[in-house]
């Protein structure tokens, strides 16, 4: 009797935290806090005067 007590509890832990999954999941794809990838402001995070200006980069070839 113990044991599908304990069974019995940990399904319903289990089912608790998959639900709490779906509910993260669906939030997601609905579009929580940034939607589109995008800042806070509604902007994309890396344009403007913080993005690269321009500059080419340089790749070296590691010499060991």
């Amino acid at each position: 009797m113990e044991h599908q007590d304990a069974d019995a509890t940990a399904d319903a832990a289990q089912d608790d935290v998959k639900a709490k999954f779906r509910e993260a999941l669906a939030r997601k794809q609905k579009g929580g806090a940034h939607p589109g990838g995008q800042g806070p402001e509604g902007r994309e995070a890396a344009h403007g005067e913080h993005a690269a200006a321009g500059v080419k980069r340089e790749f070296r070839r590691k010499s060991g």
